[in-house]
């Protein structure tokens, strides 16, 4: 079985069982409910107990929890653009806002990056009488570039300078 065939089963199981994706990461616990549902849908992976109350929930092989415990090869989207709206508009965030992220980042922190392995993600809902919106919290650590080779007084680091 491939990681995307293990996928659309859970799909498929969940579809059937009318179950939420609030219900299944409460059933499964031990992660964020944004980091269970991304293991769930092949971007992460689960511990080895929470694979095992994964595959107990949805009645999985053991070969299919130990998928879920495994390693998966991420950023897997079927096509170099998105085409689904909802995930364009993040693409479309990154290409409107991407730069100005870079440049506002790296003003107050330094020459780096954000990380997406040292991140935390969060999305709630706002009410509002013109209709509710989406807020999404995303916090990733800040890695500094290393300097190889650096001497004397130059930085190791691409920390801000002050």
């Amino acid at each position: 079985m491939q990681r995307a065939e293990l996928t659309e089963k859970i799909l498929d199981i969940k579809r059937e069982k009318g179950w939420s994706w609030k219900y299944i990461c409460g059933e499964i616990g031990g992660f964020s409910p944004m980091l269970i549902t991304a293991a769930l849908l092949g971007q992460m992976k689960l511990t080895k107990p929470q694979a095992q109350s994964a595959a107990k929930l949805f009645g999985l092989s053991k070969a299919e929890a130990a998928m879920l415990n495994e390693v998966p090869y991420r950023g897997s989207l079927p096509s170099a653009v998105p085409t689904d709206p909802l995930i364009y508009r993040f693409y479309e965030l990154v290409m409107v806002y991407g730069t100005t992220w870079k440049e506002l980042i790296q003003e107050e922190f330094g020459d780096g990056i954000m990380s997406a392995i040292d991140f935390d993600i969060a999305l709630e809902r706002l009410p509002n009488p013109k209709g509710d919106r989406v807020k999404i919290t995303m916090s990733g650590k800040f890695l500094p570039y290393k300097y190889y080779g650096n001497t004397g007084n130059i930085p190791e680091y691409g920390y801000k300078e002050e």
